[in-house]
């Protein structure tokens, strides 16, 4: 249960990609429907600069930024009194896994290709897939996804 879950969500991660979202909005629009469904699906475009490593800069990777978004989703603070410990640790410990997977966390670097060649495609594509497989992975080791998912 707990793979196919892990696939459906790196099928679903690399259909949103395919169809032509970036990587941080396929993270988004597939995580969305999983953890808040309540959500209004048009909250993907704050994600829509996250690609290319932050509009076609390099930087930090779309797919490892639109993770941790999804870690404040479940776990972020809605209050400054709130304690921020909690998420800071689960967003780090996730970056650390994503980067031992990886051996990178910046979008220059995990994909060398020129942008939006078929080269560079094809590789954003799998890239986005397995970082939605190893962040539902992640939520279910530290049991986050909602009860009955």
């Amino acid at each position: 249960m707990e793979n196919d879950l892990a696939t459906t969500m790196r099928n679903k991660a690399g259909e949103n990609f395919r169809n032509g979202y970036n990587c941080a909005e396929s993270i988004f629009l597939a995580f969305r429907e999983l953890v808040a469904p309540e959500l209004d699906p048009n909250l993907g475009r704050m994600f829509t600069g996250y690609g290319g490593g932050l509009g076609h800069a390099g930087c930090m990777c779309g797919a490892l930024t639109a993770s941790v978004a999804v870690l404040g989703l479940l776990k972020g603070r809605v209050s400054a009194d709130e304690d921020r410990e909690n998420c800071y640790t689960l967003a780090r410990n996730f970056h650390d896994r994503f980067e031992q997977k990886f051996e990178a966390t910046c979008c220059r670097v995990l994909n060398p290709h020129p942008f939006d060649t078929r080269e560079h495609l094809r590789h954003c594509l799998k890239i986005t897939g397995n970082t939605a497989k190893l962040l539902t992975e992640y939520l279910m080791e530290k049991d986050l996804l909602p009860r009955g998912k």
